[in-house]
């Protein structure tokens, strides 16, 4: 695996960390990703921006765009690599439940 990546990497911020969640606040530049990864726990996603995703997900790539303030939930098992397709800076809360 090469040590160089084609994008800048997204950056994460733990928020909170206890016995019954994890709180990470994601922050992209334009471009930025937060390479691939499969999630371990379920968790919800709220927009502290609006959010232009690409992912890239096992059966290809899909583009979604989520409005500031709303929110949406995946169980564990999610598989993808979090883009930010837009021009604009990007950021939100991702809040994992154990």
């Amino acid at each position: 695996m090469s040590i160089f990546r084609a994008r800048p990497p997204a950056k994460p911020t733990l928020l909170l960390d206890d016995d019954m969640v994890r709180i990470t606040r994601w922050d992209f530049e334009p471009g930025a990703d937060t390479g691939h990864h499969v999630h371990g726990m379920g968790y919800v996603v709220i927009p502290m921006t609006d959010c232009r995703f690409l992912l890239e997900e096992p059966g290809g790539e899909r583009r979604v765009d989520i409005a500031k303030g709303a929110a949406y939930r995946r169980e564990a098992g999610v598989e993808h690599n979090v883009i930010n397709a837009g021009k604009e800076f990007m950021s939100f809360i991702e809040i994992e439940y154990k």
